[in-house]
């Protein structure tokens, strides 16, 4: 074959692979667009470091973010954050449009190198930052990835909300006091928030969207769907970014978002509601069983509309949901209350095992077992509403007349208090999880039950104030002290001996 027929043939093999290879790459790219792995457009509003690295580094991105990845995962396992979470930054800028690095910068700031730090308020400002940097920089360029509103959620729900962390009720006291200014009782006026008028609704609104990036549409549907929520707790913003995460969301990523509302839901019902302690002046955590119907609702709503592979996991999470609704009724004194969802969980899911429900068991006897079962579980919020609802309910016998029944729920509110202690007796856990002094939970529930309320009955809070031998300006406010016949803020003690006892 002669060398010009070689060049011939090479040429046409060029022409013809340059030709199938514009095919593949024309099929490459729908590809990529339709996974959502190719940013063609320029960000709108971006930084000038982010602009340059997306532009003019090109298809290097790609290949200096494998480095720092391999880097920032090495400096990770040797526990160097702080060189760790500067890595993650640079990649954030060269790749925007990824998911993994935001994730992994938040979640080296709010749990790794935020407990570094011994002073719970440094550890605050890391686990802050973390937030930010998901819900203010992450979102922003990914508005449509269901991960990131599920960690944001979680971090809210779960680092915030529960006590896992030392500086827990710091972390819970600093997020009051960011939101407490926007809605001083915790209640949202949607009718002004969507329709601001004075300068103290805009500004209101422009805290709200422009600091917190929360959409007052959105807020309104949380709490018609799931409400009523306090948003001056971490399990209401946890429920919104799911929410939010639900609605930007494709199909297929929806159902880990429905899953991270329950939790939150769950958290709200234990400890959704603030009032405020009037010895000591702090925001103090109550049942909210306010929800219960819309939560309830929810999630009837979500199993009817999953699929039959997934309707498994809704059914336990609403089951779950309807017996801690039922306890808290119950240790509240609502006893009308308990028995109607007593009645529904029985007639919806039936009894046996699976339901965890006896056939001879009565609401009574179903809400007294799952008090055992916590001071078994040694859950803090569980067990403190349990004992709040027993020292209630106990007072409330008291009141009306019946002694004996008063002195056997206070003897069984004393053994779970005691139960409970011994088994977080550990130094490892008594900072964390312990409870405050016996005496202290009575006061603040007898405070609570003598405060004046229009739906109480005056002569009911005599009878109690007699039962008790208790001055009759005892529960009632002051504006220049404490309540007659109580301590002084901050001293953890009670009236006469301690605790309120009929002699």
């Amino acid at each position: 074959m002669s060398p010009r027929l070689h060049k011939v043939i090479g040429i046409g093999l060029l022409v013809l692979s340059l030709g199938l290879s514009s095919f593949l790459q024309r099929g490459l790219n729908r590809d990529r667009e339709r996974l959502g792995i190719t940013r063609t457009t320029v960000i709108s509003n971006a930084p000038p470091v982010l602009a340059f690295t997306t532009v003019a580094l090109g298809a290097f991105r790609g290949l200096i973010a494998n480095a720092l990845w391999i880097r920032a995962n090495d400096l990770q396992e040797e526990g160097k954050y702080f060189e760790a979470v500067q890595l993650a930054d640079w990649i954030t800028k060269l790749q925007p449009g990824l998911d993994s690095p935001w994730i992994f910068q938040a979640w080296n700031m709010a749990y790794n190198i935020s407990v570094k730090f011994p002073e719970h308020a440094d550890r605050w400002l890391w686990v802050l930052r973390g937030i930010e940097l998901l819900r203010d920089g992450g979102l922003r360029y990914n508005p449509g990835k269901a991960l990131m509103y599920r960690e944001l959620a979680w971090f809210y729900q779960h680092k915030i909300g529960q006590n896992l962390d030392d500086a827990h009720s710091l972390y819970k006291t600093r997020w009051f006091e960011k939101m407490n200014p926007l809605f001083p009782n915790g209640r949202a006026n949607y009718a002004r928030l969507l329709k601001p008028k004075t300068p103290e609704d805009q500004e209101r609104v422009r805290r709200l969207t422009t600091e917190f990036k929360m959409d007052p549409r959105t807020m309104q549907k949380v709490d018609e769907t799931y409400g009523p929520v306090d948003w001056r707790l971490p399990e209401a913003s946890a429920i919104y970014w799911a929410m939010t995460g639900i609605e930007n969301s494709p199909n297929q990523d929806k159902l880990p978002l429905r899953r991270t509302i329950y939790q939150p839901m769950l958290g709200t019902l234990h400890h959704g509601r603030i009032i405020t302690n009037r010895i000591t002046q702090l925001p103090d955590l109550r049942p909210n069983l306010d929800i219960i119907p819309n939560a309830s609702r929810a999630y009837e709503d979500a199993i009817g509309t999953e699929s039959e592979e997934n309707k498994g996991h809704i059914q336990r999470a609403h089951r779950n949901f309807l017996k801690d609704a039922i306890y808290f009724l119950y240790a509240n004194n609502r006893q009308a209350e308990a028995q109607k969802w007593f009645n529904y969980l029985r007639q919806k899911y039936g009894i046996g095992p699976e339901t965890g429900i006896d056939p001879n068991a009565t609401m009574e006897t179903f809400a007294l077992g799952k008090i055992e079962e916590d001071v078994n579980e040694t859950s803090r919020d569980r067990v403190t509403q349990a004992i709040q609802g027993l020292v209630a309910t106990a007072y409330d016998q008291l009141a009306q007349g019946d002694n004996d029944q008063y002195q056997g729920l206070e003897k069984m509110a004393a053994k779970v208090y005691s139960v409970y202690q011994t088994k977080v007796s550990l130094p490892s856990q008594a900072q964390r999880v312990a409870l405050p002094p016996l005496a202290e939970i009575k006061r603040d529930v007898l405070l609570d039950m003598l405060r004046p309320d229009p739906n109480v009955n005056p002569e009911y809070q005599a009878r109690l104030r007699t039962e008790l031998n208790l001055p009759a300006t005892f529960g009632v406010p002051s504006t220049n002290a404490a309540p007659a016949g109580a301590s002084a803020p901050g001293t953890g003690t009670t009236p006469a001996t301690g605790t309120p006892a009929k002699p």
